[in-house]
C-alpha cells in the first residue's frame, strides 16, 4: 500500500470536493430546520451516534445538521486522507461505523474481510439507484467501463464475501454518495479557438502553458486519454496497464516535459484554480468545481467536453462487518435518508451527481434541475447551497445534460495491478 495512490484528495490543500460547503471535522452537530416530507415521524435509531470515516472535504456540516434534525442521529466525522481511509478499513475496522470510500479502493478493501455487504432489502430505494452503477449504462446505452467501473464491484455473492459478483445479488458493496465525470479545463479567452480533443494537452501550441495533475493513478489515466487521442496507442484497459504500457505512456509525457510543454504539475484544488486564474496555464487536467471557482472570479474558464469522452470517479457508503444492533440500524436509517432526496439535491447543486435522481429532483426547483441535469439554459441565477452565485441566468452547464456527460464516460479511476511500478515511473517523470 502506498500513500501515492491518493486519487480524489491531495494530502495537502483542498480537493475537488471543497464545494461541499461547510465541510468540517465536527461532532454532535445541532439541529437545523425543515423536514423531508413523508419521512417517518418516529425513528428507531434516534440518539445513535455514527462515526463517519472519510475525507474531510467529502463531509458536510449541513448534511450532518439535517440528518440530526430529521433522524435524531448524530454524525461524528472522522476526517482523514483518501489513503488513510483504506488503511483504517484494513487495520482498524472497529474505529468507524460508516465509511465513505472510493469504488476503485474496493479491490484493496474487500479482501481484508472487514467490510460487509449491505442488505439491499433494507435499502428502501435500492431499485432506484442509477443504472450507471448497477448496470454500467445510462438511458439503455452501455458506457465506458475501463478501470474500476462501479458495476464491476457493486455486488457480492454473499454478505461477507471477499470477492465480487458479476451478477446482481442482494448484497451491495457501497451505496453511491457522489460521482462525476472529469475532463480538461481551458481558458477559451486565451486559446481563441475550439478545443475538441485530449490530444490538445500536448499540442506544442500550448508549450509552457499546459498542466497535468500530479496524482499518479489519475494523472496517468489522463495521460492515456491523450496518448490514445494522438493515435500513439490504443489501451485494452487504461485503468490496468501492463509495465510496457506504463513505460510507453511515461515516455510520451517525459518527452513533452523535456520539450517544455508543462508549466506545472498540480496536486490540489487550489493550485489548479490559481494556475488557470492567473493565465499561467490555458489548458490542464481539471475538476468541475475548480472550473466553477475560476469563473466565480469573473474569468472565462470552460470544463471542456472532448470527443474521446470523460474519466469518471465515484464514492459510496460502506459498513464494517462488526456493526450490529442499534448502531447498524442507525447506519441503514442514515443511508436511506441520504437517498431520500435532500442530500441528493444538496450535492446536485454543487455540480456532483446523486445516486437516486428522482428523489433529488423532487427536492430541487424546476429551473435548478433543468440547469444541472438537463443541460438547459438557466432561467434564474444558479446558487450554491450557501447562497454563493455560481452561474448567472442564461448560462448553460459545461458538458450539457446528465445523460450527455455520464453517457460519454470512457474510463473510471482505478488502482492498477502494477500500481507500485506505475508510481515509481510517474515519480521519475516528475523528477526528470
Amino acid at each position: 500500500m502506498t500513500d501515492t495512490t491518493t486519487t480524489t484528495t491531495g494530502t495537502a490543500g483542498v480537493s475537488r470536493r471543497t464545494l461541499l460547503k461547510g465541510a468540517a471535522a465536527t461532532a454532535g452537530l445541532a439541529a437545523g430546520s425543515g423536514m423531508i416530507t413523508g419521512f417517518p415521524a418516529i425513528i428507531a435509531s434516534e440518539g445513535v451516534t455514527l462515526r463517519y470515516l472519510g475525507t474531510a472535504v467529502n463531509q458536510s456540516a449541513d448534511i450532518a445538521k439535517k440528518a440530526k434534525e430529521d433522524l435524531g442521529i448524530t454524525i461524528e466525522y472522522v476526517p482523514v486522507t483518501t489513503d488513510e481511509v483504506t488503511k483504517r478499513i484494513v487495520t482498524q475496522p472497529n474505529s468507524f461505523d460508516i465509511v465513505d470510500s472510493e469504488y476503485f479502493s474496493l479491490k484493496k478493501l474487500m479482501p481484508s474481510g472487514n467490510l460487509m455487504g449491505m442488505d439491499s432489502t433494507k435499502i428502501k430505494l435500492a431499485d432506484k439507484i442509477t443504472p450507471v452503477f448497477t448496470k454500467g449504462e445510462i438511458a439503455g446505452k452501455q458506457i465506458g467501463d475501463q478501470g474500476t467501473a462501479p458495476k464491476k464491484v457493486f455486488y457480492l455473492p454473499d454478505q461477507f464475501a471477499t470477492e465480487f459478483s458479476a451478477e446482481p445479488t442482494q448484497w451491495i458493496t457501497l451505496i453511491p454518495t457522489v460521482y462525476n465525470a472529469d475532463t480538461l479545463g481551458i481558458r477559451p479567452d486565451l486559446i481563441g479557438r475550439p478545443i475538441e480533443s485530449w490530444a490538445e494537452l500536448l499540442n506544442p501550441e500550448f508549450k509552457g502553458k499546459a498542466s497535468i495533475l500530479n496524482i499518479p493513478s489519475i494523472g496517468i489515466m489522463d495521460a492515456a486519454m491523450v496518448v490514445e487521442a494522438m493515435g500513439e496507442y490504443k489501451y485494452p484497459d487504461k485503468g490496468n496497464m501492463t509495465r510496457e504500457e506504463i513505460d510507453l505512456t511515461m515516455k510520451v509525457l517525459t518527452e513533452a516535459k523535456q520539450s517544455g510543454q508543462f508549466r506545472a504539475f498540480w496536486s490540489d484544488f487550489n493550485e489548479s484554480v490559481n494556475l488557470m486564474s492567473s493565465g499561467e496555464t490555458v489548458i490542464q487536467s481539471m475538476w468541475s468545481p475548480a472550473v466553477t471557482a475560476v469563473r466565480s472570479k469573473g474569468i472565462a474558464c470552460t470544463f471542456q467536453p472532448l470527443k474521446e469522452g470523460y474519466r469518471s470517479w465515484a464514492s459510496g457508503f460502506g459498513l464494517p462487518k462488526t456493526l450490529e444492533g442499534k448502531t447498524l440500524d442507525g447506519a441503514y436509517e442514515f443511508i436511506n435518508w441520504f437517498l431520500s432526496g435532500w442530500a441528493g439535491a444538496y450535492l446536485n447543486r454543487q455540480g456532483y451527481y446523486s445516486a437516486v435522481l428522482e428523489t433529488a429532483k423532487e427536492n430541487m426547483e424546476p429551473y435548478e434541475w433543468a440547469y444541472w441535469m438537463e443541460g438547459k439554459p438557466a432561467e434564474k441565477d444558479i446558487l450554491a447551497p450557501d447562497g454563493t452565485l455560481l452561474e448567472k441566468a442564461g448560462a448553460v452547464r459545461d458538458g450539457g445534460s446528465y445523460e450527455d456527460r455520464m453517457g460519454s464516460v470512457a474510463c473510471w479511476n482505478a488502482v492498477m495491478d502494477e500500481n507500485n511500478y506505475m508510481v515509481r515511473k510517474w515519480n521519475e517523470f516528475i523528477a526528470a
